[in-house]
């Protein structure tokens, strides 16, 4: 008979307690490891690296996770569909990095059709702004006529790039968004870009199953190389017409 499976508590007061390790998480719900804790910088880094995140509502405790399986894009995987193909040619919008971080989470946390949608409350923006702040977390921004109409954010550790949420109001401005961090990635020789949780959407756009051991095999190496902190900025070839760029 197994033995059965406790749900860990984390320590409020102490930002640098370990994790317990993520093969003791839950197998229903999948994935939840610890609740408690808080979302200081120094916490948040350490469960990234160790393939834990944070997901919860607003009128809940911190929900720490680690899914089995778990979504990976590799940025070298991205598929490209007919229709999104010719919107990125059309070159109609302008993509940046980091210029308008609390905008794109305040899209993201806005109502949602599907997913996850009402998770990213005003305390997880907070830790996030200051993650970013400190040079860890980055937003993808697409910009049509000066107004925001699609982007995404994540964290970034190593080599490592873990997507967060992205938002979409106009046809396929978040995967507009996805493909041009895909790019990036690719230049800059990220090993990985982490999902998460896999959905029909994200498995269009060629994220894969794996289980939690081969990803965090992947994770391992990848978090340990040096890492790129500070303002995001392409150093690649992107749509940048004037006239789409944030006014």
């Amino acid at each position: 008979m197994d033995n059965p499976i406790r749900l860990h508590w984390l320590d409020p007061r102490d930002p640098n307690q370990n994790f317990p390790s993520p093969h003791l998480a839950m197998r229903d719900p999948n994935g939840l490891l610890a609740i408690g804790g808080d979302l200081s910088v120094t916490r948040l880094i350490r469960a990234y690296s160790q393939g834990i995140f944070p997901w919860y509502n607003p009128d809940e405790p911190i929900l720490w996770w680690s899914p089995d399986p778990r979504a990976l894009l590799m940025p070298t995987g991205m598929k490209v569909s007919r229709s999104l193909g010719k919107a990125l040619r059309r070159g109609d919008y302008a993509v940046t990095l980091d210029t308008a971080y609390r905008d794109v989470l305040d899209a993201c946390a806005g109502p949602r059709l599907r997913g996850r949608g009402t998770w990213l409350g005003s305390d997880m923006r907070d830790a996030y702004q200051e993650l970013h702040r400190r040079g860890y977390s980055h937003t993808v921004e697409v910009w049509r006529d000066g107004t925001l109409i699609g982007g995404l954010y994540g964290v970034s550790l190593g080599r490592a790039f873990f997507g967060e949420s992205m938002f979409s109001h106009a046809t396929d401005a978040s995967k507009i968004a996805l493909y041009w961090l895909c790019e990036q990635l690719k230049a800059w020789e990220f090993h990985l870009l982490d999902c998460q949780v896999a959905s029909e959407h994200l498995r269009t756009l060629g994220a894969l199953d794996i289980s939690r051991e081969r990803f965090l095999n992947l994770l391992r190496p990848a978090v340990a190389l040096p890492g790129r902190t500070g303002a995001w900025h392409f150093d690649i070839a992107v749509p940048t017409p004037r006239e789409h760029l944030p006014r």
